[in-house]
């Protein structure tokens, strides 16, 4: 019985007891006084009529009886009525959307054999049609066929088996098997659309592959061009074992690719080699003069310059030198052309990694530096 100030449940407060004179809970309803709601849901649960969840259990581990009586009379009858059964319930999930239940329904119905064609080729094409909404493209495809051997009329199966050829991209099969439809059917307007939803793919697929084609051939063509551009001004170019970062990938071009007397374009390492530092310069045409260069470099702060180390960097005591083929030095003039020394046939200055390597000295600290230059260590570095 209940204290005061306890706590009583909906279900409790409703709960019969009977009182002194009334009668006891009949016997097949005393069995529940018992138990609590939930025991009371679950065994409802387990009963057909009140069903929400599949349970195949007797609550204790056992065979559900009622359900499988039940299970038993969608066998009963004779094949045709149970395979039209099974086929009513599967189109009845499929109006509400449950492609998967509705195809077991017709799976179920297939398994019945019931001997009618006609029966037969709907319940394959059914299938079919889940299938496709369930993107099972190939067993759709499958029972297409299967119902085509029955029916070879039939356009029905046509349709669907084109649907899912076009969904996995296999369009001469979509084309064909549409194709076959339309030849038995000619005014089917779902096979006519995709069908044109065939052609269409094709159309973009063919427009695709003709502009890769476009794409691989221009790209033949930019690196035949630069190839021919670089062999007609014997320009050399060589590769280290180890090219600095900013180097690394580094692209050679022609100004206009199509163009192979248009002006080279490279990536330059502008070096200082007696401060130990660098510049980068992404793009520097083949007609630049040096002076260009160092104009634009040398447009810095003025605390840059107060560093005693760079008193002497100015345009007018710098000098710039490229290292040649054989690994020695070359000088260039600040006023000449960079494919001058490119250029050259007696002594020869290569470009690196497809880039320019260009040192910058002042004229002052030239004798030391030049003294330090190692012939055999710069070729040794080279790939």
């Amino acid at each position: 019985m209940n204290q005061p100030g306890d706590t009583v449940s909906a279900w409790e407060s409703k709960r019969y007891i009977p009182k002194p004179g009334e009668p006891e809970l009949p016997p097949q309803l005393a069995v529940y006084a018992q138990k609590s709601t939930d025991e009371i849901i679950d065994e409802f649960n387990r009963m057909p009529f009140f069903m929400n969840k599949l349970d195949e259990t007797d609550g204790e581990g056992g065979e559900n009886v009622q359900l499988e009586a039940l299970k038993s009379l969608a066998y009963e009858g004779p094949p045709e009525e149970i395979a039209t059964n099974f086929k009513n319930q599967g189109n009845e999930c499929f109006k509400a959307g449950q492609w998967q239940d509705a195809l077991q329904y017709y799976t179920q119905g297939l398994d019945v054999d019931a001997g009618l064609d006609a029966l037969t080729v709907a319940l394959y094409l059914n299938r079919a049609a889940c299938n496709l909404k369930l993107k099972n493209y190939r067993r759709c495809i499958e029972d297409c066929k299967r119902a085509m051997q029955i029916d070879e009329l039939n356009v029905k199966a046509c349709f669907r088996a084109g649907q899912a050829f076009l969904a996995v991209d296999r369009l001469e099969e979509a084309r064909k098997i549409l194709e076959y439809g339309l030849s038995k059917d000619a005014e089917n307007k779902p096979i006519r659309d995709t069908l044109a939803e065939v052609e269409k793919k094709e159309l973009l697929i063919e427009e695709q592959s003709k502009k890769k084609k476009r794409l691989a051939d221009e790209k033949k063509l930019i690196e035949q061009n630069l190839s021919l551009a670089i062999k007609l001004r014997g320009i050399e170019v060589i590769h280290s074992l180890r090219p600095t970062e900013f180097l690394d990938g580094a692209v050679l071009k022609l100004e206009d690719p199509m163009d192979v007397e248009s002006q080279l374009v490279f990536p330059a390492m502008i070096l200082y080699p007696t401060i130990d530092e660098f510049d980068y310069v992404a793009e520097v045409g083949e007609l630049t003069e040096p002076a260009d260069l160092l104009r634009m470099l040398l447009d810095r702060p003025k605390e840059w310059f107060a560093d005693p180390k760079r008193k002497n960097f100015n345009l007018k005591s710098l000098q710039c030198y490229l290292e040649t083929s054989s690994g020695g030095l070359v000088k260039i003039g600040k006023k000449a052309a960079i494919n001058s020394a490119l250029m050259a046939e007696k002594v020869k200055a290569p470009l690196f990694d497809n880039g320019l390597r260009l040192y910058v000295v002042p004229k002052e600290e030239f004798e030391d530096w030049v003294q330090k230059w190692n012939k055999e260590e710069a070729l040794s570095k080279r790939a």
